[in-house]
């Protein structure tokens, strides 16, 4: 009565001198204590409601989550959905250092081929990437997965995937085939168990901060829709690029994983660059023998100091005739 009633009947309650706390039973106030009750029970549903929309998007991810860790759990084969998904983050890599159609010039096949190799034991190099780009600039790209990619791009993307399934292939064989199916749900179970663990206490942290967005006139559930799908998008993103680091690197056995790795690419070469970004030119030396020339140089060219007089100690009376010590005069 006190917060949902009008200042009518708290005025007229302090008149009629009711303490706390004391049972309210006169007839004149049965209509306001509806009235109060009903309002109560609207301002709670609108807390439940509000709790429930909040509740509704940690459910939907909850569904794709679990739907995806179910389809793992229960397929017959992994492998396939372990390539495709190697596949998915072949073209958003691609696509993130190639973001051009055909100036080559602006393309980023350095970077896209420390990507590869560091997550796939294919040694590629960056010449390889270029060559593949510009063999295929007019095969026709296909719908689906690589909808909105250029030829050149396709042609990348088809090439590091071929290399990737090419290496599976070789470590699968050296693998135990009744343990492969096993090694292979783990994989990608335990990048899905990990990250959602850490994406449910960053959903438990924006949720209690979100609120804060009303004091800028900005509807806290607008909001926490907004910042919820950004945060599991790049959730997805990171379980994928997880699984794709982890396929090489689990195995069935260290014998097998050890036998693989003696027949993998053990470096790669990149073409070698100045400090300016351009490739040196025939006969030019490098920054390392430049330094030391001019040393040299500098060392031939500095004039030697010669004695002309004869040597005079630290503590001997200085030449010049002032009576004080060497150490102390000229030679200061």
């Amino acid at each position: 009565m006190r917060l949902f009633g009008s200042d009518r009947i708290v005025k007229m309650m302090e008149r009629m001198g009711l303490e706390e706390g004391q049972e309210l039973t006169h007839p004149w106030l049965n209509r306001s204590i509806q009235q109060a009750q009903k309002r109560v029970e609207q301002h709670n549903f609108q807390i439940r409601k509000r709790t429930l929309e909040f509740d509704d998007v940690m459910n939907k991810q909850r569904e794709v989550i679990y739907g995806f860790r179910n389809e793992i759990i229960h397929g017959e084969d992994v492998r396939d959905r372990l390539m495709d998904i190697m596949e998915e983050v072949v073209v958003d890599k691609v696509t993130q250092f190639t973001n051009t159609e055909s100036q080559f010039d602006e393309w980023k096949p350095r970077q896209l081929a420390d990507w590869v190799n560091l997550n796939f034991p294919i040694g590629l190099p960056e010449a390889e990437i270029l060559k593949a780009a510009d063999s295929g600039k007019e095969q026709p790209v296909p719908d689906s997965l690589f909808d909105g990619l250029s030829p050149a791009q396709f042609a990348v993307c088809n090439f590091i995937s071929d290399s990737v399934r090419k290496a599976y292939e070789l470590k699968i064989s050296f693998e135990n085939p009744d343990a492969l199916k096993e090694v292979e749900r783990f994989t990608v179970l335990s990048a899905i168990d990990r990250l959602w663990q850490e994406h449910l206490y960053e959903m438990d942290s924006l949720r209690y901060s979100i609120g804060l967005r009303g004091y800028g006139q900005r509807d806290p559930l607008i909001e926490y829709k907004a910042e919820a799908f950004k945060i599991f998008d790049e959730l997805m993103v990171n379980v994928k690029t997880e699984i794709c680091h982890n396929i090489f690197r689990s195995a069935s056995s260290m014998l097998a994983f050890e036998t693989f790795l003696k027949n993998v690419p053990r470096e790669t070469k990149h073409d070698p660059t100045s400090a300016f970004g351009e490739p040196p030119k025939p006969g030019q030396t490098k920054p390392s023998d430049v330094v030391s020339e001019a040393a040299d140089q500098l060392s031939k060219d500095k004039p030697q100091p010669k004695r002309t007089g004869p040597k005079v100690g630290r503590n001997d009376p200085c030449p010049c005739g002032s009576g004080k010590k060497y150490k102390q005069c000229c030679g200061r």
